[in-house]
C-alpha cells in the first residue's frame, strides 16, 4: 500500500507490517470449500465495524463493497487507509445508517487486497499467494462472509446492501441464506453477468496479463516500478469509461485540451488526463492479482447456476427487498434491475436513481441511496446536504448505543473476534464536501430524488449532498 509520488509499487495491497488502521480480522476455523473445486486454507477476512451489536444480534447491517472498494466505508484517508470512506455520507449520527441504532459491518471481500486473503496476502508458507491463489466465485465470497457472521455471533442480518459487485454479493446472500437476511438493498447489478459485461472485462484482463511485470501473477516482491502497474492502469482506464456516462464526460471535458499543446504536438485531451489520474491512483492502492481474481468472479456471477435458472433462484429470496438501478448506467443496464425486481417476491417496482454520472451514481448519489434505505427501513434520516431536512437528530444527551450513552451519539467500538482490541472509527455528521471523489470516479454531487415513476410507490424526498 503506497501513498507516495515516486515509482508505483509492485502492488498497492495492504501488506503485513502496514498500519492496520481501523481494520479488525477473523481467521476462519475451517478451510473454505470452493465452488470450482478444491479448498482455500487459512482464510482471513479484514473488516471494520461501527456501532455495537444488541444482545440478540438483531441490529446487524452488512455493507458489501464494489470491485476496487474495501472495508473503509466511512472515515478519512489516514495511515492504513489510503482513500477516504466511499459511502461516508450514509453512516453517522442521524444519517441513513446511524451507529447508535445499527451494528454496521463491512468486510474486505475474499480475494481483495486490503487485509483479506487474496493473491497479495501471505499463504501458509509465508509467501504471497500470487498465481497459486485459486479461482473464486461470488458464492465462495459469500460463504466466507457467512463464516464471518458466525464468528461475530450474527445469525440474521437486519439489512444486507451493496452496489455493483457488492450488489452481486448482497443478492447471493439473500439466495444462498434466505433465513439470514431480513432486508435487502441491491444497487446497480444483474442476476447474471451479460456477454457485453464479460466482453468489457476481456481487454482489461489481457492488459494486465500482457504486462511484462505480471510474471504470471508472481510479482509481489518485485521492486517499485517493476510490477504490472501499466497493465492495471490500462484496465482501469477501460473500466472507468464504463463507470461514467457519455453526456457527463461530454459536459465535463468536451474536446478541451490539457494545457496549450495540441495532440499533433504531443499534447493530450483533458479527458485523457482524467483517465490517467485514475489509473495512477489505483496502482498505489490496489493489486493487479486481486483485480483479475475479482473480475473473473464477477464474470462468473449467475444466481441461476445449478439452481434451475434465474427465475427459480430469485424466488428463494424472502427478505424485504428494494432493487435500485441508475437511469444513465451503461454498464449494468436498468433493464437488468427491472428483471431482478420483477423476479424477487414482493420487491415491487425498481427504484430509479436519476443521475448524469452513470454506474458510479450508486457511490455519488448518496441522497437517493439514503432515500431507498429510508423506505426500506422506515427510519427518517438527516439531510445529506446543506438543504434543511425535514428530520432532526436526537439531542446529544439522548443518543445511546444499546444503553451506553455517548455525547453526540459516537458509536461504541467493538473488539476483534480474535481477541485483540480493535479500533472503530467514530462517525460524525459533518457537512459534505463540494466535490466528491469516490473509488470509481470524481464528480460534483447534485440535489436529486429517487424516481418512482415505474411504480407509483411513495416518493421519498430526501435532499442529497450539494455543492
Amino acid at each position: 500500500m503506497s501513498t507516495g509520488t515516486g515509482l508505483p509499487p509492485a502492488t498497492g495491497a495492504w501488506r503485513e507490517g502496514d498500519p492496520p488502521g481501523h481494520r479488525q480480522w477473523v481467521t476462519l476455523r475451517d478451510p473454505l470449500l470452493l465452488e470450482a473445486g478444491g479448498m482455500l486454507p487459512c482464510v482471513r477476512l479484514a473488516y471494520e465495524t461501527w456501532g455495537a451489536p444488541r444482545g440478540d444480534g438483531s441490529n446487524g447491517v452488512l455493507i458489501l463493497h464494489a470491485l476496487t472498494g474495501d472495508s473503509h466505508v466511512t472515515g478519512p484517508a489516514e495511515p492504513g487507509h489510503p482513500s477516504p470512506g466511499w459511502w461516508r455520507r450514509l453512516i453517522g449520527p442521524g444519517r441513513a445508517l446511524d451507529p447508535a441504532a445499527w451494528y454496521i459491518v463491512a468486510p474486505n471481500v475474499l480475494g481483495g487486497c486490503q487485509g483479506s486473503s487474496g493473491p497479495a496476502a501471505m499463504a501458509p508458507d509465508a509467501r504471497a499467494w500470487g498465481s497459486r491463489f485459486p479461482f473464486l466465485t461470488i458464492r465462495d465470497q459469500v460463504a466466507a462472509e457467512a463464516a464471518l457472521a458466525d464468528a461475530l455471533g450474527i445469525r440474521r442480518w437486519a439489512l444486507v446492501l451493496g452496489g455493483s459487485m457488492g450488489g452481486m454479493r448482497a443478492l447471493e446472500w439473500a439466495i444462498s441464506f434466505p433465513d439470514r437476511v431480513e432486508s435487502l438493498l441491491v444497487l446497480a447489478c444483474p442476476a447474471a453477468a451479460s456477454a457485453e459485461q464479460i466482453a468489457w472485462t476481456a481487454p482489461q484482463l489481457h492488459a494486465i496479463r500482457a504486462d511484462p511485470g505480471w510474471h504470471g501473477g508472481d510479482y509481489h516482491d518485485a521492486p517499485a516500478g517493476h510490477g504490472p502497474h501499466r497493465g492495471l492502469g490500462i484496465a482501469r482506464r477501460i473500466a472507468h469509461v464504463t463507470y461514467r456516462s457519455e453526456p457527463e464526460l461530454a459536459a465535463r471535458f468536451g474536446r478541451s485540451l490539457q494545457g496549450d499543446g495540441h495532440p499533433w504536438e504531443g499534447g493530450r485531451y483533458v479527458v485523457e488526463s482524467y483517465l490517467d489520474h485514475h489509473a495512477h491512483k489505483l496502482a498505489r492502492r490496489f493489486d493487479a492479482g486481486s483485480y483479475v481474481t475479482l473480475t473473473e468472479a464477477m464474470n462468473c456471477h449467475d444466481v441461476g447456476r445449478n439452481r434451475g435458472g434465474t427465475v427459480a433462484a430469485l424466488r428463494r429470496v424472502t427478505a424485504q427487498t428494494i432493487v435500485a438501478g441508475i437511469d444513465s448506467d451503461r454498464l449494468y443496464l436498468l433493464a437488468q434491475q427491472d428483471r431482478l425486481a420483477a423476479g424477487i417476491p414482493g420487491a415491487g417496482p425498481v427504484r430509479v436513481i436519476t443521475s448524469p454520472y452513470g454506474h458510479d451514481a450508486f457511490l455519488i448519489e448518496t441522497g437517493q441511496v439514503a432515500a431507498c434505505l429510508e423506505e426500506l427501513l422506515a427510519v427518517p434520516v438527516l439531510s445529506l446536504g446543506p438543504v434543511l431536512s425535514r428530520f432532526t437528530a436526537p439531542p446529544p444527551a439522548l443518543a445511546q448505543v444499546h444503553g451506553r450513552a455517548r455525547a453526540g451519539g459516537d458509536p461504541v467500538p467493538h473488539g476483534r473476534v480474535d481477541g485483540t482490541v480493535g479500533q472503530t472509527e467514530r462517525a460524525t455528521a459533518t457537512r459534505p464536501e463540494g466535490r466528491y471523489d469516490p473509488d470509481c470516479g470524481v464528480g460534483c454531487t447534485r440535489n436529486r430524488q429517487v424516481d418512482h415513476r415505474r411504480g407509483g410507490g411513495r416518493r421519498p424526498r430526501l435532499a442529497a449532498a450539494g455543492n
